[in-house]
């Protein structure tokens, strides 16, 4: 006698349910774009239906803003490697891996296709989540150099906190290969540390 089985639909809720969702939002993302990204796409990967999806937000925009703030990780702590060369490749390594992420290269993806009016949400994301901690970052990192006196304290200027995020998101646009381990360490010891340890140079004189 042949034993028969028979697939059980299993519904999901809450969490599980945006889980799904959220996953399903950053793939379509980056196989089809933002314009191209429609709410019956994302039912159909999630294997939900669309009502599951307006019930909950009511634009695409929406969707996509959650999606996002929901997959990127929490504020990272500042490295502690001794030096202050080691600790700026470590916040740029995780900066990296950030922006090769699968919820990097999706939010990279809206943002390129919009103009700056319907990019501002978007943007307004990043600097929140993104851009602001890695400032915070790389001041602490500095503001540690300086306590150990390898820096003055004033050398994490606005400007010079910009720089790692400006050549990330430069090289990465213009590239085919990205923003490397190679250009990292060109950053660090071409740039930063010359500008940094300038700063130390001068307030001494």
């Amino acid at each position: 006698m042949r034993r028969t089985t028979t697939a059980v639909a299993i519904r999901r809720r809450g969490p599980t349910l945006e889980r799904a969702i959220f996953e399903a939002t950053l793939e379509q993302l980056i196989a089809s774009g933002y314009a191209r990204l429609s709410m019956e796409a994302v039912a159909t990967a999630a294997q939900t239906g669309k009502a599951s999806l307006y019930r909950r937000w009511g634009s695409k925009e929406q969707l996509v803003l959650d999606a996002l703030s929901a997959s990127l990780p929490p504020a990272a702590q500042p490295p502690d490697t001794g030096s202050l060369r080691g600790d700026l490749l470590a916040v740029i390594a995780g900066l990296r891996a950030l922006m090769t992420s699968r919820t990097g290269c999706a939010a990279r993806a809206v943002i390129s296709e919009l103009d700056h009016e319907r990019a501002a949400a978007f943007t307004g994301l990043v600097h929140q989540q993104i851009l602001d901690p890695a400032h915070l970052l790389l001041a602490q990192v500095v503001q540690a150099a300086a306590e150990r006196g390898e820096v003055r304290p004033e050398a994490a200027t606005a400007t010079v906190l910009d720089i790692v995020p400006a050549m990330m998101m430069y090289r990465s646009k213009t590239r085919p290969g990205g923003f490397i381990e190679q250009d990292a360490q060109a950053l660090v010891d071409e740039v930063l540390l010359p500008v940094l340890l300038r700063s130390a140079r001068l307030g001494e004189g």
